[in-house]
């Protein structure tokens, strides 16, 4: 293969039909089914510093096309890490890469990008939020084990006006009073077009305090160009409240939020935890949060209708799986029948902590390792969803995506 064809076919996304019998394209519940799945981004023969894509987001366009935007970079949360996007005009069946290129240096200062997140706020008009990580000192990891802080952050924000071909130069979104702020899940908006936004805050690399974690949620009600004081989304104690993913519910405002619930005093993962909740003015009220009898970490909710709730989410005990779990009752139960298995994983990386007597520090350098997971959906129709995640080996990590038929039940 001549050098000029190696790059072409590096910056294509292909998609790689993988159906045969037995896998878990064929696996069904009495409700769901996998109808097709492929790869949205291939990274193995993608360049050495573009081998490691994940922090997955899917944002649904016009009808029939879909945004799909991650991280990559030469490992996981390496100093050279930034942005990819790829775009599908056939409802998720075939991928191309949009080669647009970002800026990593802000205020003269080198960085990586992370967790990219895009929403169409009118007609061909693309918002993009990322988290910038401050890599002055590239031999400084994202996380200290010593102080229990990450690298100095900021939330990012960028708009194209030719369906992301091209952005805007970054401005800085205000997090007042927050320090070790990195955006938790998707942007999503409303019918009245109120826009919200979920990051997290903790502390940062050098700050010798006690550690605080804390799950936000920032408004805007002009389309993106400015957004309100942070709203607390979920207590702040010794239960860390991680990777908030919230779903817009059919009244403006309303939303759920899944999250990946840690507790710090047990040393252990809990079952994913749901809040229902509505944004009044500069405050969200509604439910508390409260355990869905979900085992696993990072989970990312769809509403279906006024009682169907799915969840797609990441656990991570062995072996490894990506289900997509149906409540029929906004979220009060989960049926393990109504739960569908969409990916069975192999971890090869030499992690060390499970889910239980969890060593902290450890913990996360684990999730500088992992080589799966990061959930995302969005809805095709009213029968189909999308779902896109990471899986791969330590060293080469691609971006996958699945077709779902609910089967109108």
């Amino acid at each position: 293969m001549t050098p000029a064809k190696a790059d072409q076919h590096a910056l294509s996304c292909r998609t790689i039909k993988m159906t045969p019998a037995g896998t878990a394209s064929h696996r069904k519940t009495r409700s769901m089914i996998v109808e097709e799945r492929g790869l949205v981004y291939d990274a193995i023969n993608a360049p050495a510093d573009r081998r490691v894509a994940f922090f997955t987001s899917l944002c649904s366009l016009e009808p029939g096309t879909i945004l799909c935007g991650f991280q990559v970079g030469s490992g996981k949360h390496s100093p050279d890490s930034t942005l990819g996007l790829c775009q599908s005009r056939d409802r998720g069946a075939t991928w191309q890469q949009i080669p647009a290129r970002f800026d990593t240096t802000i205020d003269g200062v080198p960085g990586s990008l992370s967790a990219p997140t895009v929403l169409e706020i009118e007609n061909g008009r693309l918002q993009l939020f990322a988290t910038w990580f401050d890599r002055g000192d590239p031999g400084r990891p994202l996380f200290d084990p010593v102080t229990e802080g990450i690298l100095h952050s900021k939330l990012l924000g960028a708009v194209s006006d030719d369906r992301g071909e091209t952005w805007s130069p970054w401005h800085v979104l205000a997090t007042p009073g927050l320090s070790g702020c990195a955006l938790a899940g998707p942007v999503i908006r409303w019918s009245d077009g109120t826009i919200a936004l979920a990051f997290e805050s903790f502390k940062e690399f050098d700050d010798p305090r006690p550690a605080e974690h804390g799950s936000w949620l920032i408004v805007s009600r002009d389309r993106g160009r400015t957004f309100g004081a942070p709203v607390l989304l979920a207590p702040r104690h010794e239960v860390y409240y991680w990777d908030a993913r919230l779903c817009a519910a059919e009244r403006p405002g309303e939303f759920v939020a899944l999250y990946w619930t840690h507790d710090r005093a047990g040393h252990r993962d809990l079952d994913v935890h749901l809040r229902r909740g509505r944004i009044e003015g500069t405050a969200v009220v509604g439910r508390p949060v409260g355990p869905t009898t979900i085992r696993g970490q990072i989970a990312a909710p769809l509403v279906v209708d006024d009682r169907r709730l799915l969840a797609f989410v990441v656990d991570r005990r062995r072996p490894g799986t990506m289900k997509l779990w149906l409540s029929r009752d906004g979220g009060n139960s989960w049926p393990p029948a109504d739960c569908l298995l969409v990916h069975a994983h192999q971890e090869r990386a030499a992690v060390t902590q499970g889910t239980e007597n969890v060593d902290f520090a450890e913990y996360w350098e684990d999730m500088g390792k992992w080589s799966f997971g990061h959930p995302a959906i969005c809805r095709l129709d009213h029968q189909r969803v999308l779902l896109a995640f990471y899986s791969g080996e330590p060293d080469s990590m691609s971006i996958h995506w699945a077709r779902v038929n609910l089967l109108g039940k």
